[in-house]
């Protein structure tokens, strides 16, 4: 939802970023691991370090965010975050700014549904919220998530990260020329790192399709949630949840696309969260 603010009158500030409701969840999870592979565990500071980001700030709406969505798309703008039933009907509403990710709401909007309407027996949504994260969480609160199959993002000409084969008896990955990739470290993210040895690489005959490393070692990361993202990935192709992910784009895409042609969500003449939220209360959508 486009803000009533000109994107060219912006200040620059550094701010703290905002907190993710499983960041605790996480810290715990991070440091249980590292313990486990018998590393020290991080203390609370580590976690709050760098946790600093430079943004743009509009002078006219503040509370407003900076939204990229591709060269083109540059604005100020809020986001309207939604859930919709398999008729289409609204469950509950989110207002945030425009720098605020998709996948960060995904845990408040499914905690509102589930205090507001009940809890839902599954639940589909776009490759954004296909994260660890996202997928622990619905896994742990007994909901079946239908996500889209995703891309690799791999450079041209690489090796992709599926043709690493992880041993789950053993905790390492295997690499495409059979070196083992032990376990180094799991860092403040979640992110378990996985490196090969670096004499053996520097000669290996799959070197330049498998690293750009000056010292020719592979590191293979792994989240320490990975494996609901795994489990999500098959379902998938499981029969009772492909409708599901199917009914997506008859719904909630089609409340979107209604919300901005016929209601009045593509932009706002309003400034500030608070009006914002009015604007979305007083809007003539289908509301439960």
């Amino acid at each position: 939802m486009k803000a009533n603010a000109n994107k060219r009158k912006f200040e620059k500030k550094i701010v703290r970023k905002e907190t993710r409701a499983y960041q605790g969840r996480l810290q715990d999870e991070i440091n249980q691991d590292r313990e486990n592979h018998g590393k020290k565990p991080f203390p609370l500071d580590k976690f709050d370090k760098d946790d600093t980001k430079a943004i743009k700030e509009s002078t006219t709406d503040p509370e407003s965010g900076y939204y990229v969505k591709d060269e083109r798309t540059k604005q100020f703008a809020y986001l309207f975050h939604a859930d919709a039933d398999r008729n289409g009907f609204v469950l509950g509403t989110i207002v945030t700014p425009g720098n605020t990710h998709d996948s960060h709401i995904l845990e408040p909007l499914v905690e509102q549904l589930i205090e507001k309407v009940g809890k839902p027996e599954a639940g589909a949504a776009d490759s954004a919220y296909k994260t660890p994260a996202i997928t622990s969480y619905l896994f742990n609160k007994e909901i079946t998530p239908a996500l889209p199959y995703t891309r690799p993002r791999t450079k041209e000409g690489f090796f992709r990260k599926r043709d690493y084969v992880y041993d789950e008896h053993f905790d390492c990955y295997l690499c495409p020329s059979g070196e083992t990739l032990k376990y180094s470290t799991t860092n403040k993210e979640g992110y378990r790192e996985y490196k090969s040895p670096k004499q053996i690489c520097a000669t290996c005959s799959f070197s330049s399709r498998c690293t750009e490393s000056k010292d020719y070692q592979k590191v293979v990361t792994r989240h320490i949630w990975q494996a609901y993202v795994e489990e999500a990935n098959h379902l998938r192709h499981h029969q009772d949840v492909k409708p599901i992910y199917a009914k997506r784009k008859e719904t909630i895409e089609r409340v979107f696309a209604d919300a901005k042609e016929k209601h009045g969500i593509r932009w706002t003449t309003l400034r500030d969260l608070k009006n914002c939220r009015c604007k979305r209360c007083l809007l003539s959508l289908p509301l439960i």
